[in-house]
């Protein structure tokens, strides 16, 4: 092994991951330059899914790994029977455990970056977990480490040649208005453009900025946000140096002609960015966390329990998940 590997979570258990995971490590073996990879998990759930060999501890990782068996690093046992597709509160402390871990060996430096298989938040729920959801959750276990740039988990959406990061995620759109403000736009512009430099190798990334509402705003007769949140925030930014232009109209900023002229859309809300990003790049798009002092990449998509043990599931997303997180590990340094 030349280089360190990256660290994959199981997911949920009961949803697609596991299998996903599977099909990406045979894609991936039968190439001649695919990066190391070790699961964290339960080494009965992959066995299911692939031949497993079982790393006796971290200080493994520093070892060769078998090219016909799948690395697995048990980081906690489901305690319940694993169905596919019916999701159990009972397997928490196995999905939480195996983030738990590869958020330390990122830390530690015994992986070079995490790919998180999905995971569903209801079921974490009940069994009393408290973070909003997955991204939190690692902003939370990374909040002790130092960070290079920005600290703050910021979701970024990548595929094909469309970046967009999310000005708020998971939010009721009644409540978005009240969500935003200038200088929290600031911050996010800054981290973006930190992002763009340091992960993607871009000298001068320039950033387009969406309006909330239509038209943004049409002058006021449709919206002010744009004029008292969102402009002074682009205005800020451009006064720093940084290529930062808007606020723009959204359904002018995703066409092929438009998309050539940014690396990175800003985007007010989540469909407003989600939506283009899945027409374009719906089985290959990647979530990228700005903004942690690990890499961070996973699937954009989630941990279809409709679906799951059925053969039915595609491991496009979270094979570019694994090619964007050894590529941001590449530009970071982190052999």
């Amino acid at each position: 092994m030349t280089a360190r590997p990256l660290a994959l979570t199981m997911g949920d258990p009961a949803g697609i991951g596991p299998e996903i995971v599977a099909a990406a490590w045979r894609r991936l073996s039968a190439g001649a330059a695919a990066p190391a990879l070790v699961v964290c998990g339960d080494p009965d759930v992959m066995a299911a899914y692939a031949p497993v060999h079982l790393l006796a501890g971290p200080e493994a990782l520093g070892g060769a790994f078998p090219a016909d068996r799948l690395c697995v690093l048990e980081t906690g046992r489901c305690t319940a029977p694993v169905v596919a597709g019916r999701p159990d509160p009972a397997h928490a402390p196995a999905i939480l455990g195996a983030i738990r871990t590869a958020v330390s060996l990122a830390l530690a430096g015994q992986v070079r970056g995490i790919v998180t298989a999905p995971i569903a938040k209801e079921p974490l729920y009940k069994a009393g977990f408290t973070s909003p959801g997955h991204t939190e959750f690692l902003g939370e276990l990374t909040a002790h480490a130092p960070v290079d740039g920005p600290r703050r988990p910021v979701m970024m959406l990548a595929g094909g040649d469309l970046r967009v990061a999310l000005a708020t995620v998971h939010a009721p759109l009644a409540r978005v208005p009240g969500l935003l403000s200038t200088q929290g736009l600031i911050d996010l512009g800054r981290l973006v453009h930190h992002a763009l430099v340091r992960d993607f190798g871009m000298a001068r990334p320039r950033i387009a900025v969406a309006g909330l509402n239509p038209h943004a705003g049409e002058g006021g007769s449709i919206g002010t946000e744009e004029a008292t949140v969102i402009a002074p925030a682009v205005a800020a930014l451009a006064a720093e140096g940084l290529d930062v232009r808007g606020p723009a109209s959204a359904d002018t900023l995703f066409h092929p002609e438009a998309r050539a002229t940014h690396d990175a859309v800003i985007c007010m809300y989540h469909d407003q960015g989600l939506i283009p990003l899945k027409m374009l790049a719906f089985w290959s798009g990647v979530n990228i966390t700005l903004g942690l002092p690990v890499v961070r990449t996973s699937p954009d998509h989630g941990t279809g329990f409709d679906i799951a043990g059925r053969g039915l599931a595609r491991a496009d997303s979270l094979l570019a998940a694994i090619a964007l997180a050894d590529s941001i590990a590449s530009h970071r340094g982190l052999a």
